[in-house]
């Protein structure tokens, strides 16, 4: 009796058993194919990225004349303080201007050193380009020997934010590419914002790392578009 009793028991707990082990494998199959889910802001990140890659490829298709691709660009930088002055003294934006000179020149156009520029115009006269002076910019240009000027600009503004009790700085920078008669030819930019501190020029060398290759490509492509429209009737001859 007690036997089968026994063996009664025993072939209900191996059929539990086995329920158990049925129940059990999917899930386990299941964990061994199971990964976390990707980072949502990584895969937004690659979209942006794969989306800024092709705005820079099509921009870099435009066709651009080689008359055009030989004109003269003089390129200078400044950084408006908050008083609304303007400083330009070029020494002090060497990386700045490296980082858009190597890309124009990488793309066939020609441009002028800051050791060029300043050894052919007075600081007062690149000045005047910051100061929207027309005629003092148009006689730099002249003495220069540039056909074109891409003034780059640094704008900053800081606030401070009580929440995390630091200083909240927003960086731009703006870049506007004109003809020795005023005419401007091409506009681009890159803005961010940053609790780095108040280290400007630091920020908008990241700032511009980051955007340069698309700054250039949208200079260059409204460049090659307009350039032969802005110059003057002389020089289209």
């Amino acid at each position: 009796m007690r036997d089968r009793f026994g063996a009664v028991a025993r072939r209900r707990f191996r059929c539990c058993a086995a329920l158990c082990i049925a129940a059990l494998v999917p899930f386990g199959a299941g964990a061994q194919g199971f990964k976390f889910e990707k980072d949502p802001g990584a895969q937004q990140r690659a979209a942006e990225e794969a989306a800024r890659g092709a705005r820079v490829a099509e921009n870099l298709s435009t066709p651009c004349k080689q008359a055009i691709k030989d004109k003269k660009i003089a390129v200078i930088i400044g950084e408006e303080q908050t008083n609304g002055v303007v400083l330009a003294r070029q020494e002090n934006y060497g990386p700045h201007f490296q980082l858009i000179n190597v890309r124009l020149q990488a793309l066939g156009l020609r441009t002028y050193t800051p050791e060029e520029i300043r050894k052919q115009i007075a600081q007062a006269e690149i000045d005047a380009y910051f100061k929207n002076n027309p005629d003092a910019a148009l006689s730099a240009a002249k003495r220069l020997g540039a056909n074109f000027v891409l003034r780059g600009l640094i704008v900053s503004q800081a606030t401070y934010n009580p929440i995390v009790r630091v200083n909240q700085v927003t960086v731009g920078m703006g870049f506007t590419l004109a003809a020795a008669n005023g005419r401007t030819v091409a506009n681009a930019g890159a803005n961010a914002a940053s609790y780095a501190g108040p280290d400007v020029r630091a920020m908008a060398l990241t700032l511009l790392n980051e955007n340069a290759d698309e700054v250039v490509s949208r200079l260059y492509s409204e460049y090659c578009r307009n350039a032969e429209l802005a110059a003057p009737a002389k020089a289209r001859k």
